[in-house]
Protein backbone atom coordinates (compact mmCIF):
# COMPACT_ATOMS: atom_id res chain seq x y z
CA UNK A 1 0.00 0.00 0.00
CA UNK A 2 0.95 3.38 -0.69
CA UNK A 3 1.08 5.89 1.66
CA UNK A 4 -1.33 9.27 0.94
CA UNK A 5 2.15 11.57 0.38
CA UNK A 6 4.00 9.63 -1.80
CA UNK A 7 0.73 9.15 -4.23
CA UNK A 8 0.94 11.47 -7.68
CA UNK A 9 -1.66 14.34 -8.77
CA UNK A 10 -2.29 11.50 -11.81
CA UNK A 11 -2.88 8.77 -8.56
CA UNK A 12 -4.51 11.26 -6.50
CA UNK A 13 -7.32 12.12 -9.33
CA UNK A 14 -7.71 8.18 -10.27
CA UNK A 15 -8.03 7.61 -6.90
CA UNK A 16 -10.80 10.73 -6.35
CA UNK A 17 -12.56 9.00 -9.67
CA UNK A 18 -12.99 5.64 -8.41
CA UNK A 19 -14.16 6.37 -5.23
CA UNK A 20 -17.02 8.50 -6.03
CA UNK A 21 -18.11 6.09 -8.51
CA UNK A 22 -18.31 3.03 -5.37
CA UNK A 23 -19.76 5.54 -3.30
CA UNK A 24 -22.67 6.59 -6.04
CA UNK A 25 -22.77 2.68 -6.15
CA UNK A 26 -23.23 2.29 -2.24
CA UNK A 27 -25.57 4.93 -2.27
CA UNK A 28 -27.93 3.40 -4.80
CA UNK A 29 -27.46 -0.24 -2.73
CA UNK A 30 -28.74 1.48 -0.09
CA UNK A 31 -31.88 3.07 -2.16
CA UNK A 32 -32.90 -0.13 -3.44
CA UNK A 33 -32.83 -1.84 -0.23
CA UNK A 34 -34.43 0.90 1.39
CA UNK A 35 -37.29 0.82 -1.36
CA UNK A 36 -39.70 -0.97 0.39
CA UNK A 37 -39.20 -0.21 3.82
CA UNK A 38 -38.79 3.43 3.33
CA UNK A 39 -39.61 4.38 -0.10
CA UNK A 40 -38.64 8.13 0.52
CA UNK A 41 -35.73 7.94 2.63
CA UNK A 42 -34.65 6.08 -0.78
CA UNK A 43 -34.97 9.06 -2.60
CA UNK A 44 -32.67 10.96 -0.66
CA UNK A 45 -29.95 8.28 -1.14
CA UNK A 46 -30.79 8.14 -5.34
CA UNK A 47 -30.07 12.08 -5.29
CA UNK A 48 -27.05 11.51 -3.15
CA UNK A 49 -25.65 8.66 -5.89
CA UNK A 50 -26.46 11.17 -8.69
CA UNK A 51 -24.08 13.93 -7.02
CA UNK A 52 -21.22 11.91 -6.09
CA UNK A 53 -21.64 10.70 -10.51
CA UNK A 54 -21.60 14.49 -10.79
CA UNK A 55 -18.71 14.60 -8.47
CA UNK A 56 -17.16 11.56 -10.79
CA UNK A 57 -17.96 13.72 -14.06
CA UNK A 58 -16.04 16.52 -13.08
CA UNK A 59 -13.02 15.00 -12.26
CA UNK A 60 -13.17 12.93 -15.02
CA UNK A 61 -12.85 15.92 -17.56
CA UNK A 62 -10.49 17.29 -15.52
CA UNK A 63 -7.92 14.01 -15.66
CA UNK A 64 -8.47 13.74 -19.31
CA UNK A 65 -7.48 17.21 -20.07
CA UNK A 66 -4.73 16.77 -17.61
CA UNK A 67 -3.12 13.04 -18.44
CA UNK A 68 -5.55 11.43 -21.18
CA UNK A 69 -8.03 8.69 -21.25
CA UNK A 70 -6.31 5.93 -19.72
CA UNK A 71 -6.80 5.73 -15.38
CA UNK A 72 -4.20 4.36 -13.79
CA UNK A 73 -5.74 0.93 -11.63
CA UNK A 74 -4.99 2.78 -8.43
CA UNK A 75 -8.42 2.43 -5.70
CA UNK A 76 -8.65 3.67 -2.21
CA UNK A 77 -8.15 0.24 -1.07
CA UNK A 78 -4.38 0.56 -2.26
CA UNK A 79 -3.47 3.80 -0.43
CA UNK A 80 -3.01 3.97 3.58
CA UNK A 81 -5.50 5.73 5.98
CA UNK A 82 -8.64 4.83 4.13
CA UNK A 83 -11.44 3.12 5.98
CA UNK A 84 -12.80 -0.47 4.31
CA UNK A 85 -16.19 -0.28 3.36
CA UNK A 86 -18.59 -2.68 4.42
CA UNK A 87 -18.53 -5.86 1.61
CA UNK A 88 -21.87 -5.21 -0.69
CA UNK A 89 -23.12 -8.50 1.12
CA UNK A 90 -23.25 -6.64 4.92
CA UNK A 91 -25.36 -3.73 3.68
CA UNK A 92 -28.49 -5.55 3.27
CA UNK A 93 -31.36 -4.86 5.74
CA UNK A 94 -29.49 -2.11 7.79
CA UNK A 95 -31.14 -0.17 10.15
CA UNK A 96 -32.45 3.34 8.90
CA UNK A 97 -30.07 4.68 11.99
CA UNK A 98 -26.73 2.40 10.93
CA UNK A 99 -27.28 3.57 7.37
CA UNK A 100 -27.14 7.65 8.03
CA UNK A 101 -24.18 6.70 10.19
CA UNK A 102 -22.28 5.01 7.77
CA UNK A 103 -23.17 7.95 4.97
CA UNK A 104 -21.48 10.43 7.55
CA UNK A 105 -19.26 7.97 8.00
CA UNK A 106 -18.43 8.26 4.16
CA UNK A 107 -18.79 12.04 3.87
CA UNK A 108 -16.33 12.84 6.88
CA UNK A 109 -13.85 10.63 5.04
CA UNK A 110 -14.28 12.15 1.50
CA UNK A 111 -14.23 16.11 2.87
CA UNK A 112 -10.98 14.83 4.55
CA UNK A 113 -9.29 13.00 0.96
CA UNK A 114 -9.93 16.59 -0.98
CA UNK A 115 -8.67 18.63 1.65
CA UNK A 116 -5.61 16.89 1.86
CA UNK A 117 -5.28 16.48 -1.81
CA UNK A 118 -6.04 20.05 -2.45
CA UNK A 119 -3.27 20.92 -0.30
CA UNK A 120 -0.63 18.78 -2.51
CA UNK A 121 -2.06 19.41 -5.51
CA UNK A 122 0.63 21.36 -7.67
CA UNK A 123 -1.53 22.27 -10.79
CA UNK A 124 -3.67 25.23 -10.44
CA UNK A 125 -6.95 24.10 -11.61
CA UNK A 126 -6.79 20.59 -9.77
CA UNK A 127 -6.21 22.18 -6.83
CA UNK A 128 -9.34 24.76 -7.11
CA UNK A 129 -11.36 21.50 -7.93
CA UNK A 130 -10.54 19.47 -5.09
CA UNK A 131 -10.86 22.61 -2.97
CA UNK A 132 -14.50 22.78 -4.69
CA UNK A 133 -15.24 18.86 -3.65
CA UNK A 134 -14.15 19.36 -0.48
CA UNK A 135 -16.55 22.08 0.18
CA UNK A 136 -19.28 20.02 -1.66
CA UNK A 137 -18.60 16.71 0.61
CA UNK A 138 -18.56 18.88 4.18
CA UNK A 139 -21.68 20.41 3.27
CA UNK A 140 -23.18 16.96 1.64
CA UNK A 141 -24.33 16.04 5.05
CA UNK A 142 -26.41 19.90 5.38
CA UNK A 143 -27.65 18.72 1.78
CA UNK A 144 -29.12 15.51 3.07
CA UNK A 145 -30.39 17.16 6.03
CA UNK A 146 -32.79 19.79 3.81
CA UNK A 147 -33.58 16.15 1.39
CA UNK A 148 -34.98 14.89 4.49
CA UNK A 149 -36.55 17.92 5.32
CA UNK A 150 -38.10 18.10 1.92
CA UNK A 151 -39.14 14.58 1.03
CA UNK A 152 -39.66 13.21 4.46
CA UNK A 153 -43.18 14.92 5.70
CA UNK A 154 -44.44 14.78 9.30
CA UNK A 155 -46.72 12.10 8.05
CA UNK A 156 -43.98 10.13 6.00
CA UNK A 157 -41.79 10.70 9.14
CA UNK A 158 -44.21 9.24 11.21
CA UNK A 159 -44.65 6.28 8.45
CA UNK A 160 -40.95 5.22 8.80
CA UNK A 161 -41.11 5.22 12.60
CA UNK A 162 -43.88 2.95 12.44
CA UNK A 163 -41.52 0.67 9.90
CA UNK A 164 -38.75 1.25 12.23
CA UNK A 165 -40.66 0.31 15.32
CA UNK A 166 -41.94 -3.06 13.42
CA UNK A 167 -38.42 -4.03 12.14
CA UNK A 168 -36.62 -3.85 15.29
CA UNK A 169 -39.42 -5.69 17.14
CA UNK A 170 -38.96 -8.54 14.13
CA UNK A 171 -35.22 -8.39 14.39
CA UNK A 172 -34.62 -7.71 18.04
CA UNK A 173 -37.62 -8.16 20.11
CA UNK A 174 -39.51 -11.56 18.85
CA UNK A 175 -36.01 -13.79 19.10
CA UNK A 176 -34.98 -12.22 22.68
CA UNK A 177 -38.56 -11.86 24.12
CA UNK A 178 -38.56 -15.93 22.75
CA UNK A 179 -35.53 -16.91 24.58
CA UNK A 180 -35.99 -14.72 27.56
CA UNK A 181 -39.17 -16.96 28.18
CA UNK A 182 -37.98 -20.37 27.09
CA UNK A 183 -34.81 -19.39 29.60
CA UNK A 184 -36.71 -18.36 32.20
CA UNK A 185 -39.75 -20.82 32.19
CA UNK A 186 -38.16 -24.18 30.75
CA UNK A 187 -35.03 -24.25 32.92
CA UNK A 188 -37.11 -23.79 36.22
CA UNK A 189 -38.42 -27.52 36.70
CA UNK A 190 -34.66 -28.86 36.31
CA UNK A 191 -33.31 -26.56 38.75
CA UNK A 192 -35.51 -26.64 41.37
CA UNK A 193 -36.21 -30.70 40.86
CA UNK A 194 -32.36 -30.53 41.97
CA UNK A 195 -32.70 -28.43 44.68
CA UNK A 196 -35.47 -29.72 46.29
CA UNK A 197 -33.99 -33.18 45.49
CA UNK A 198 -30.65 -32.75 46.40
CA UNK A 199 -30.30 -29.41 49.06
CA UNK A 200 -27.02 -28.96 47.52
CA UNK A 201 -26.63 -25.08 46.37
CA UNK A 202 -23.53 -26.30 44.29
CA UNK A 203 -24.83 -29.37 42.87
CA UNK A 204 -27.94 -27.18 42.06
CA UNK A 205 -26.17 -24.14 40.88
CA UNK A 206 -24.04 -26.68 37.92
CA UNK A 207 -27.11 -28.22 36.86
CA UNK A 208 -29.26 -24.47 36.46
CA UNK A 209 -25.72 -24.05 34.85
CA UNK A 210 -25.88 -26.15 32.52
CA UNK A 211 -29.99 -25.96 31.83
CA UNK A 212 -29.14 -22.40 31.01
CA UNK A 213 -26.51 -23.16 28.50
CA UNK A 214 -27.48 -25.68 26.77
CA UNK A 215 -31.23 -24.18 26.39
CA UNK A 216 -29.11 -21.09 24.95
CA UNK A 217 -27.35 -22.87 22.29
CA UNK A 218 -30.12 -25.00 21.22
CA UNK A 219 -32.36 -22.15 20.86
CA UNK A 220 -29.87 -19.80 19.28
CA UNK A 221 -29.61 -22.76 16.78
CA UNK A 222 -32.99 -23.17 16.29
CA UNK A 223 -33.45 -19.22 15.59
CA UNK A 224 -30.76 -19.12 13.37
CA UNK A 225 -31.83 -21.86 10.99
CA UNK A 226 -35.36 -21.27 11.15
CA UNK A 227 -35.40 -18.42 8.98
CA UNK A 228 -32.97 -16.99 6.54
CA UNK A 229 -34.83 -13.08 6.63
CA UNK A 230 -34.87 -12.51 2.80
CA UNK A 231 -38.73 -12.76 3.01
CA UNK A 232 -39.84 -12.12 6.37
CA UNK A 233 -37.70 -8.67 7.24
CA UNK A 234 -36.73 -10.25 10.36
CA UNK A 235 -32.62 -9.61 9.38
CA UNK A 236 -29.93 -11.76 9.80
CA UNK A 237 -30.17 -15.03 11.17
CA UNK A 238 -26.76 -15.43 12.92
CA UNK A 239 -27.65 -11.97 14.55
CA UNK A 240 -31.27 -13.44 15.79
CA UNK A 241 -29.65 -16.62 17.17
CA UNK A 242 -26.93 -15.05 19.03
CA UNK A 243 -30.09 -12.70 20.41
CA UNK A 244 -32.51 -15.39 21.27
CA UNK A 245 -29.48 -17.93 22.23
CA UNK A 246 -28.27 -15.44 24.86
CA UNK A 247 -31.18 -13.88 26.34
CA UNK A 248 -32.41 -17.75 26.71
CA UNK A 249 -29.16 -18.19 28.88
CA UNK A 250 -29.83 -14.93 30.64
CA UNK A 251 -33.04 -16.27 31.74
CA UNK A 252 -31.86 -19.27 33.20
CA UNK A 253 -28.76 -17.86 34.96
CA UNK A 254 -31.28 -15.52 36.49
CA UNK A 255 -32.33 -17.57 39.08
CA UNK A 256 -29.24 -19.94 39.14
CA UNK A 257 -26.80 -17.62 39.88
CA UNK A 258 -28.24 -17.49 43.65
CA UNK A 259 -27.40 -21.26 44.53
CA UNK A 260 -23.51 -19.75 44.49
CA UNK A 261 -24.67 -19.20 47.92
CA UNK A 262 -21.93 -21.31 50.03
CA UNK A 263 -23.35 -24.84 51.40
CA UNK A 264 -21.34 -23.43 54.62
CA UNK A 265 -23.69 -20.98 55.60
CA UNK A 266 -26.35 -21.57 57.96
CA UNK A 267 -29.72 -22.22 56.09
CA UNK A 268 -27.95 -21.59 53.11
CA UNK A 269 -30.34 -23.45 51.01
CA UNK A 270 -33.62 -22.04 51.98
CA UNK A 271 -31.95 -18.37 51.71
CA UNK A 272 -30.77 -19.10 47.76
CA UNK A 273 -34.16 -20.51 47.37
CA UNK A 274 -35.97 -17.57 48.59
CA UNK A 275 -33.87 -15.30 46.53
CA UNK A 276 -34.36 -17.32 43.38
CA UNK A 277 -37.90 -17.25 44.09
CA UNK A 278 -37.64 -13.34 44.58
CA UNK A 279 -35.89 -13.90 40.97
CA UNK A 280 -38.08 -15.94 39.15
CA UNK A 281 -40.75 -13.42 39.89
CA UNK A 282 -39.26 -10.64 38.83
CA UNK A 283 -38.31 -12.52 35.07
CA UNK A 284 -41.81 -13.26 34.98
CA UNK A 285 -42.92 -9.24 34.94
CA UNK A 286 -40.08 -8.59 33.25
CA UNK A 287 -41.63 -10.59 30.17
CA UNK A 288 -45.07 -9.78 30.90
CA UNK A 289 -44.18 -6.06 30.59
CA UNK A 290 -41.69 -6.70 27.27
CA UNK A 291 -45.02 -8.97 25.79
CA UNK A 292 -47.17 -5.91 26.12
CA UNK A 293 -44.92 -3.13 25.47
CA UNK A 294 -44.03 -4.53 21.79
CA UNK A 295 -45.94 -7.36 21.33
CA UNK A 296 -49.65 -5.64 21.56
CA UNK A 297 -50.45 -8.02 24.28
CA UNK A 298 -52.81 -6.42 26.91
CA UNK A 299 -51.16 -6.20 30.54
CA UNK A 300 -53.34 -8.04 32.54
CA UNK A 301 -53.33 -10.99 30.06
CA UNK A 302 -49.81 -11.14 29.38
CA UNK A 303 -49.09 -11.31 33.53
CA UNK A 304 -51.96 -14.12 33.45
CA UNK A 305 -50.13 -15.99 30.79
CA UNK A 306 -46.61 -15.75 31.52
CA UNK A 307 -46.98 -16.00 35.44
CA UNK A 308 -49.88 -18.72 35.75
CA UNK A 309 -47.31 -20.70 33.11
CA UNK A 310 -44.35 -20.23 35.32
CA UNK A 311 -46.01 -21.08 38.15
CA UNK A 312 -46.80 -24.52 37.24
CA UNK A 313 -43.55 -25.11 35.94
CA UNK A 314 -41.98 -24.24 39.03
CA UNK A 315 -44.44 -26.28 40.36
CA UNK A 316 -43.73 -29.45 38.77
CA UNK A 317 -40.04 -28.82 39.59
CA UNK A 318 -40.69 -28.57 43.40
CA UNK A 319 -42.97 -31.84 43.16
CA UNK A 320 -40.45 -34.13 41.28
CA UNK A 321 -37.66 -32.79 43.28
CA UNK A 322 -39.00 -33.67 46.77
CA UNK A 323 -41.27 -36.91 45.25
Amino acid sequence: MKTFADLTEREVLAVAISSEEEDSRIYMTFAEDLRERYPDTAKIFEEMAEEERGHRRRLLKLYEERFGQHLPPIRREDVKGFLRRRPIWLTKNLTLDTIRKEVETMEFEAERFYARAAEQAEDVGVRRLLGDLAEEEKHHENRAAALTDEILKPDVRAEEDRTRRRTFVLQYVQPGLAGLMDGSVSTLAPLFAAAFATHQNWQTFLVGLAASIGAGISMGFAEALSDDGSLSGRGSPWLRGITCGAMTTLGGLGHTLPYLVPDSWPNAFWIATGIAGVVVFFELWAIAFIRSRYMDTPFLQAVFQIVLGGAIVLAVGVLIGAA
